[in-house]
């Protein structure tokens, strides 16, 4: 079973998301991807996160954009600050020992792994599709990856890099769409149309629930 994961603190999950998720699933032949908001997202920068029932109901209205996508509220069931570790495990509980784990991210969080928790015990659990950044050049990979002292082997120019738990760090270029959450926060809080850059149940969500709107923290 070829599953990927998503993660993020998805205030709220937007386009962007939605088509690089599906590229990737697309391009290395996913089953699924699941969509996984964080309860409390240990590296994001101190503000006042939507609650996380606002965070999952949006993810399971963009979630129906795809057949491929089903959000999951894991994170949200557990207490206290959202760590890939314990993501990682809970997947491998749930489902058979066959699983094929794929874990996406953006090379800009890639280069930082070495803050997590039980970083070099995350390549033990899943593969990880590292995504292109702006302004990110792909030769920042191997060196970073040399200096986690985790072990691997380089197959291509560019990767797979094959590690020596049987997992592999993949580099993949994909759609590079300039929106951000942020973004979108700040354009809601300004009343400016955020049309086309979440889905369409999303913004009416945000709209209904007046999320948003005066947000001291987006601007």
């Amino acid at each position: 079973m070829r599953i990927g994961i998503l993660g993020g603190t998805f205030d709220p999950i937007h386009l962007g998301h939605l088509r690089l998720a599906e590229e990737v699933g697309d391009d290395l032949m996913l089953e699924s991807i699941y969509l996984i908001p964080a309860l409390y997202p240990p590296h994001k920068e101190k503000r006042t996160v939507t609650s996380f029932p606002h965070r999952f109901a949006m993810t399971g209205l963009a979630a129906c954009e795809s057949p491929l996508f089903k959000a999951s509220d894991m994170e949200g069931r557990r207490e206290g600050l959202s760590y890939s570790i314990d993501t990682l495990r809970e997947f491998h509980r749930i489902f058979e020992s066959n699983l094929q784990l794929y874990f996406i991210m953006g090379l800009d969080a890639f280069l930082e792994i070495d803050t997590w928790r039980e970083y070099r015990q995350l390549f033990s659990y899943a593969h990880f599709v590292v995504i292109q950044r702006p302004g990110l050049p792909s030769e920042k990979l191997e060196p970073f990856l040399l200096s986690l002292n985790v072990g691997y082997r380089k197959t291509g120019e560019n990767g797979p890099f094959q590690m020596t738990t049987g997992y592999s760090v993949i580099y993949k270029r994909a759609t590079l769409m300039e929106i951000s959450s942020t973004d979108i926060r700040r354009r809601v809080a300004g009343g400016r149309s955020i049309r086309f850059l979440v889905p369409e149940a999303v913004r009416s969500y945000i709209t209904d629930k007046g999320l948003y709107a005066g947000d001291e923290s987006s601007r």
